[in-house]
């Protein structure tokens, strides 16, 4: 007997661990960055500086079930934007999916036009379909996830520059927290993290493992560079994010080192692989292909005009 599909959207707490769950699940059945790793939703749930005002709940998401239970969901990351996840056995209804994007998602653009945006991997020749036929035209930037299998091969010690120091982060003392936040307000230009936001993060998010969060700090103790490493543990997959130096010290190996550092953690604690998302940066790149990200899956922005 068919099951039958029902669309709502999402309405408590409550529905964000099944959401969760169903990016967890489908890890070994759908290929690499076909659903968000499950970081990235820990991300819109925890971090933040006021856990009350929850960040996904404030969002248009909107959830479809089989029988009640949860096969897919669409939500937004930004203005204008949308994200499908899905389990890969209903994939028949993703017309649906972005049709629902097209009405309710849909934002005024610098054009003044209101548009719709759809990330897509470039193997998913399905999806892709369906947005060209749906009158969406592919643009010329995107992203790539980049991916390890850890196994049996070597993995190089990291070298640590001299003077500086490697160690994990103390979420529990604010003077770290706020030296993530410094650090990461510098290292992508930005103003607006905080303290109370990670360690919010630390302290909430299922995937956040102190063990995996590495920072190098300078000689006069600033922190020159971070790599969090938030672990799914059903899967054996560490998940890096984010990878990041301060501008100040760069060319110094830091971030390759704290990576390194990372990947024997990760060997030592049991996981199959790793992965790290990247956009089009050929420095950082050069990097993951040089420590042994062996997988590049690239994706592109798709966009229409509604």
């Amino acid at each position: 007997m068919t099951a039958a599909i029902t669309s709502r959207p999402m309405q408590t707490e409550d529905d964000y661990w099944p959401m969760r769950a169903l990016l967890i699940d489908t890890v070994p059945i759908t290929p690499i960055g076909f659903n968000w790793d499950m970081r990235r939703l820990d991300g819109k749930r925890f971090y933040s500086a006021d856990l009350k005002a929850d960040r996904l709940l404030s969002r248009r998401v909107q959830l479809w079930e089989a029988d009640g239970e949860l096969i897919g969901y669409v939500l937004p990351e930004g203005r204008g934007d949308a994200h499908l996840q899905i389990h890969p056995d209903y994939r028949h209804i993703e017309d649906e999916m972005v049709r629902w994007a097209e009405q309710n998602l849909a934002a005024p653009a610098q054009s003044g036009q209101c548009e719709i945006e759809i990330y897509v991997q470039e193997y998913d020749v399905h999806r892709q379909r369906i947005l060209a036929e749906r009158g969406f035209a592919k643009m010329d930037y995107g992203g790539m996830v980049r991916h390890m299998r850890l196994g049996k091969g070597t993995i190089p010690s990291p070298t640590v520059y001299e003077g500086y120091t490697l160690r994990i982060t103390d979420p529990e003392d604010l003077a770290d927290c706020q030296g993530i936040a410094d650090l990461l307000n510098a290292a992508f230009g930005r103003n607006f993290h905080n303290a109370a936001e990670y360690q919010n993060f630390t302290r909430c998010a299922p995937s956040f493992h102190r063990e995996l969060d590495l920072v190098m700090v300078a000689p006069d103790g600033v922190f020159a560079a971070y790599v969090g490493i938030p672990y799914d543990e059903a899967n054996r997959r560490g998940i890096y994010e984010p990878v990041c130096t301060h501008p100040d010290h760069q060319r110094k190996g830091l971030a390759r080192a704290l990576m390194l550092e990372g990947l024997h953690r990760l060997r030592a604690m049991g996981a199959l692989d790793a992965t790290v998302d990247t956009g089009d940066m050929i420095p950082a790149n050069a990097l993951y292909t040089a420590l042994g990200f062996t997988e590049a899956y690239k994706g592109y922005a798709w966009k229409k005009v509604v």
